[in-house]
């Protein structure tokens, strides 16, 4: 099996849009329900949500460290990922498709990265 990584990249402000408790709660049951399913077909290795008020960037030579967070859009914040097994890209992205930030939120997108073996 190979790995790969899901980033998840959804709204600046996701939780201004679950304006309730309730609505936050159910969002992250969806979330424990997905994860607890991908662990239990073995194929969650692991993840984390990404603190989204922090960051830096380190540049070659003396360049100043830079704080973040940094985005590719202005709306859009790096929120997360998950690092998992799949036999193939089409199995990973069908994997990606069951995640809940594609249910909540239009703009939401999980990039699906395939993690190179690397031979030493």
């Amino acid at each position: 099996m190979k790995e790969f990584m899901f980033l998840f990249h959804g709204p600046r402000e996701p939780m201004n849009i679950l304006k309730t408790p309730e609505q936050s709660q159910r969002h992250m049951q969806k979330w424990a329900a997905w994860m607890g399913e991908l662990g239990k077909q073995g194929k969650l290795v692991s993840g984390q949500p990404l603190e989204t008020a922090t960051g830096r960037q380190v540049r070659p030579g003396k360049q100043p460290v830079t704080d973040g967070p940094f985005v590719e859009g202005k709306e859009m914040i790096l929120g997360g990922y998950l690092l998992l097994k799949a036999e193939s890209y089409d199995e990973a992205v069908s994997l990606a498709r069951g995640c809940p930030i594609l249910e909540e939120f239009d703009s939401a997108i999980v990039e699906v990265r395939a993690i190179q073996e690397m031979k030493m």
